[in-house]
């Protein structure tokens, strides 16, 4: 069976064939534009973990790739496949005009120059926690962040999460009653022989060691420091900022404090033999302006649980007491003590996690990737992260100088000890500058 197509209705269809051809390319046009182009900056252990959080998002496309370690770069060019651009100095990455935004996952040190700089070249941020290497960078950067109009998430990922964002909300309308203390800490026992002793060497061919330095003074390459164990050096890391970022920023977003007002640690090492350069155990007190103390110890020789049911945390309130942790929370009510009345004041609470089958990571960075488009501040936007890494480096300064920091977070000035505001920012090895 056959039709007949007059020539009108011919050239009518083909008119319609072309018309819907045409909205086609230009809804795939829109979508191609609605993706973001990402650039990678850092590629090891934890910039390996943000590319896999970023991979499943739809409208997010890594095009390129940094590192000063071509081990690294090969290990993700492999898990992510198609073309991509290899770098090993990144500001070559930033000169793109067709990248929109970077993932900052290099050492500590170097956050703050990648973060201003890729700001100044236009592009939004993801930026890894610790934010800053010290206090006066941290606020260089959310200069370069205001002053750009950029999007800068901070990687506390903790922020992304529904059920921390339940108990904010619990917490600062009274559901514990009045709070006073918030608890977390760092464990992990390493003794006897931690990241072990390792001699000075000439660096590998494939690690470009003057590039992983950078603004830090120059010294001869040791295979204990790079690629990972920086953490355990306090010229390039520590454990206060690495983990201790993580809680201090968990604590006071549920409290909604906003900084502390003084800060004492203590420790040292006394029973880890290695090479490390910051303590194997160590206890800090920070003081909100509030008057509430916040607690935070490092614990390397020595793992056993603090909290109860894998708990990461402990918020204390007169009413009742906060455990919290990936898996879910339990509120155990306070009974009156002394010459009070000892009925429990709430009712027992146990709770599953909201975020049980989330992956907060990849909630983080869809946040980000959606504040991109909209272009309002993310969940852990600079400012927020700035905050929050300032209480880490305040203690660290506490530990360094074995002084009660007294700290005025409006000026950003140490009160007392005044000598210590030379620790607030070093020299860099030239030829870095802030930008």
């Amino acid at each position: 069976m056959t039709s007949k197509l007059s020539r009108r209705d011919f050239v009518k269809s083909g008119a319609a064939a072309a018309a819907i051809a045409a909205t086609a390319r230009a809804q795939a046009s829109d979508s191609a534009n609605e993706r973001v182009r990402i650039g990678v900056i850092g590629t090891g252990n934890r910039g390996g973990q943000l590319v896999d959080a970023t991979l499943p998002h739809a409208d997010a496309e890594i095009v390129a790739l940094c590192d000063v370690f071509e081990p690294h770069l090969d290990k993700e060019v492999e898990k992510i496949g198609g073309t991509l651009d290899r770098y090993t100095d990144y500001r070559k990455m930033l000169d793109r005009d067709d990248i929109d935004a970077v993932l900052v996952a290099s050492p500590d040190h170097w956050h703050a120059l990648q973060t201003i700089d890729a700001c100044n070249a236009g592009k939004d941020v993801y930026v890894e926690k610790p934010m800053s290497f010290t206090i006066h960078e941290g606020r260089r950067m959310v200069e370069a962040a205001r002053r750009n109009k950029r999007v800068v998430q901070v990687g506390t990922h903790r922020r992304s999460s529904k059920m921390y964002a339940h108990l904010a909300e619990l917490i600062q309308s009274d559901g514990l009653g009045e709070v006073t203390a918030l608890r977390a800490y760092r464990l992990s026992n390493m003794a006897p022989d931690g990241i072990g002793f390792v001699e000075d060497s000439a660096a590998p061919n494939n690690l470009d060691w003057d590039m992983w330095l950078g603004p830090r003074p120059k010294r001869p390459y040791n295979a204990n420091i790079a690629p990972y164990r920086f953490r355990w050096w306090k010229d390039y890391s520590s454990q206060m900022t690495n983990w201790g970022v993580h809680y201090f920023d968990l604590l006071r977003w549920l409290a909604g404090e906003e900084a502390i007002a003084s800060c004492s640690v203590h420790g040292g090492q006394f029973a880890v033999k290695d090479q490390r350069s910051i303590p194997d155990t160590m206890e800090g007190t920070f003081e909100f302006a509030s008057g509430r103390l916040l607690l935070f110890g490092q614990y390397e020789a020595s793992g056993a649980p603090m909290f109860p049911g894998g708990a990461e945390i402990e918020i204390r309130g007169t009413n009742g007491t906060l455990y919290a942790g990936s898996r879910g929370y339990t509120i155990r009510p306070e009974r009156g003590g002394q010459f009070q009345d000892p009925e429990p004041r709430l009712e027992e609470v146990q709770e599953k996690s909201q975020d049980a089958n989330s992956n907060l990571t990849q909630e983080h960075v869809r946040d980000f990737l959606d504040c991109i488009k909209s272009r309002e501040k993310p969940k852990a936007d600079v400012e927020i992260g700035h905050r929050s890494t300032t209480i880490a480096l305040l203690g660290n300064i506490a530990l360094d100088t074995k002084a009660r920091i007294n700290w005025d977070a409006d000026a950003e000035r140490i009160t007392s000890p005044q000598s210590a505001n030379d620790l607030l920012h070093y020299e860099y090895r030239a030829p870095w500058k802030l930008g």
